[in-house]
């Protein structure tokens, strides 16, 4: 028992947790009491999800301590004390409403509770959740993102749970949906259960937790509470810096030419509110935030696909070059667009290196409806001497290159059309930093030569020693934008969490 008498449900001391060469978590620890909501808070790749999924059963710690005692009962399984509801929508469409909440929880021998009870349970929650009944005898197809969610909430507290963790999980909610959630999850606080409680909604974690853990880089950084807790102190936490915090190495701000590409009244979604947005000769845009917030949406709208509205234009200054509607036709106008996975989107896997460079410019490679061998070769050495590619023979499998290599050839091919834009999403992602520096330099370069470029980036010391601008990225929209002086990693930092004024790009 803690002083203040409550239980301790969780506790996770010194946890560590690597993927290969990736140390996913270094040494985190975690005490979660019965009666508590408590956050945890970090930026992408702080390890939250990874403690989480430990804490769930679903990872194997490689060391470090995780105990979970019920409240009130014999020790017992983890799984039989937490449940878990993640930031996916995990549904079955097939089934029906009341067969997704207790989906699962039958077991081998079948559920001990009569199939009127089952109906019971899941239509007071559901009520409780959705603010009206549903049919629960409908497909759960029928129902809203928010209302399927709500389903997967239900799924979690049919169980009556001593812990329930929710990485997440509000994200796909409405507001109404998620207020009256979070009513109930005080009457459960009341009741003694504990929350570990992940969230990218600064005002949520202010609102609801009791205590806040702050993660950063594997780690548990500090655990405060609630009332003492602010949105800056815990920016600061996050980021180690205080407000004039500057990156040594950032390059200076490039002078930005005229503009190339502009989207107006550009929505990425219904409900988002809508982006109006240049991109200029020379430069180079950061696109930030936190995962999921539409980050990828915007460089495929700005590539002509996706948006649900509104336009992108390919400009010369003032002049109206193209609309862009198709990514084609992007194509045809000068912009490129370099996929984040490039192993299912960009990479050939049976072709050769050169054949994958190659796909292109089959046309220019092409004479009297025959490629020539020859011209295709020369055109590749060329960008493999400027990309510094290490490779064996150009007729290897592109398999053969490591990911920094393949990477290097995957924008070798683009390069090839000759864009004046260019769209890349998180290309350095997993490759080691040597080919990460080359690739820096290769976008230094492209832009002083008067590229437009605008790279998505997981990373936020790329943002602050590459890019000349960045946007960042919450819901859908651009809610601010920084340059110069403002491009610190606290000011970025706090944009990811919906902290400070929204500043319209």
């Amino acid at each position: 028992m803690n002083p203040g008498g409550a239980p301790i449900l969780l506790s996770c001391t010194e946890i560590a947790k690597s993927f290969g060469p990736t140390r996913a978590l270094v040494e985190a620890s975690l005490e979660v009491r019965g009666g508590e909501v408590h956050a945890i808070l970090g930026e992408n790749g702080s390890g939250k999800s990874t403690l989480v999924k430990i804490v769930a059963q679903m990872q194997r710690p490689d060391s470090g301590a995780l105990v979970v005692t019920p409240r009130g009962r014999s020790l017992g399984p983890a799984h039989r004390t937490v449940a878990t509801v993640f930031q996916e929508v995990l549904v079955v469409t097939g089934q029906s409403i009341v067969e997704n909440v207790w989906l699962g929880a039958d077991g081998v021998f079948g559920s001990p509770l009569p199939r009127r009870a089952k109906r019971r349970a899941a239509a007071e929650i559901l009520h409780r959740l959705c603010g009206r009944e549903l049919d629960l005898d409908a497909p759960v197809a029928r129902l809203s993102l928010s209302d399927q969610q709500a389903c997967c909430i239900a799924r979690a507290l049919v169980r009556e749970p001593d812990l329930l963790v929710l990485d997440e999980a509000t994200s796909a909610l409405d507001l109404q949906t998620r207020d009256r959630f979070f009513d109930l999850l005080r009457e459960l606080r009341a009741d003694g259960m504990g929350t570990v409680f992940i969230s990218h909604r600064m005002d949520e974690l202010l609102g609801l937790s009791d205590r806040i853990t702050v993660m950063k880089a594997g780690r548990t950084i500090a655990t405060v509470d609630r009332l003492q807790a602010t949105a800056d102190t815990l920016v600061r936490l996050m980021t180690g810096g205080t407000r004039d915090e500057r990156t040594a190495d950032r390059k200076p701000p490039a002078i930005a030419g005229r503009p190339v590409l502009r989207a107006d009244d550009l929505r990425l979604t219904r409900s988002s509110a809508p982006i109006d947005l240049a991109l200029h000769a020379g430069e180079i845009v950061g696109v930030a935030g936190l995962e999921g917030h539409g980050q990828e949406r915007l460089l495929l709208a700005l590539w002509g696909e996706g948006a649900q509205s509104g336009s992108v234009t390919r400009l010369d200054g003032t002049k109206r070059v193209d609309r862009l509607r198709s990514p084609r036709q992007a194509a045809r106008s000068g912009v490129a667009y370099v996929p984040r996975d490039r192993r299912k989107a960009s990479i050939f896997a049976p072709l050769s290196i050169v054949e994958n460079f190659a796909v292109t410019t089959l046309r220019a490679d092409t004479r009297l409806g025959l490629i020539s061998p020859k011209r295709r070769a020369r055109r590749f050495r060329g960008f493999q001497e400027r990309l510094a590619i290490r490779l064996g023979r150009q007729e290897d499998a592109i398999t053969t290159l490591s990911g920094g290599n393949q990477q290097k050839a995957i924008l070798a091919r683009w390069l090839a059309t000759e864009p004046e834009v260019l769209l890349l999403n998180d290309p350095t992602r997993g490759i080691d930093h040597g080919a990460k520096n080359d690739i820096y330099d290769l976008l230094r370069g492209l832009a002083a030569e008067g590229a437009a470029i605008a790279m998505l980036s997981s990373e936020l010391e790329e943002h602050l020693t590459v890019m000349d601008r960045v946007i960042v990225m919450r819901e859908n929209s651009v809610f601010a934008e920084f340059s110069g002086d403002s491009l610190t990693r606290e000011n970025l930092v706090s944009a990811f969490f919906g902290v400070g004024e929204e500043v319209p790009a």
